[in-house]
């Protein structure tokens, strides 16, 4: 029989507390509070130290669950009219569209690269996303 001070592995006890367990029993206390030393260490070292305060994604990840297929299906379907409204622009509207709307680019990135006014892309992107709703108020 072993004699330990429960203080040292149990953050509750703010006194002294000796008791008499098994040699069994201390030895895994002892290991336990040795694994939680060197976690400790292996996070220091390694600068895994990680707050759900920080917004690195780590509390979205945790909260976000994967998507019902009922959502999928639906997701894949407002997709499927998305991608129609945008084929019924023509072509040079919907290049212009999905430059700027899809792939975040400015008038004037686009402008530059036709050779035209960032104006003029700026209106056509307007009416081809006026025509886009028009078309997805008819047929959805």
């Amino acid at each position: 029989m072993t004699t330990i001070n429960l203080k040292d592995f149990y953050p509750w006890y703010t006194q002294d507390e000796y008791t008499e367990v098994s040699d069994e029993v201390a030895e895994e206390l002892r290991a336990n509070k040795r694994y939680e030393a060197a976690y400790r260490r292996r996070v220091t070292r390694n600068k895994a130290q990680y707050s759900l305060d920080c917004d690195d994604g780590i509390k979205y990840s945790a909260c976000v669950f994967e998507p019902s297929p009922e959502e999928l299906v639906l997701r894949a379907e407002r997709f499927f009219y998305l991608w129609n409204a945008l084929n019924t622009l023509p072509e040079m509207q919907g290049h212009r569209v999905e430059a700027c709307v899809i792939a975040d680019k400015s008038y004037a990135e686009v402008g530059r690269a036709e050779g035209v006014h960032s104006g003029s892309v700026r209106g056509s992107v307007l009416r081809g996303l006026e025509s886009m709703k028009e078309y997805l108020k008819e047929n959805w």
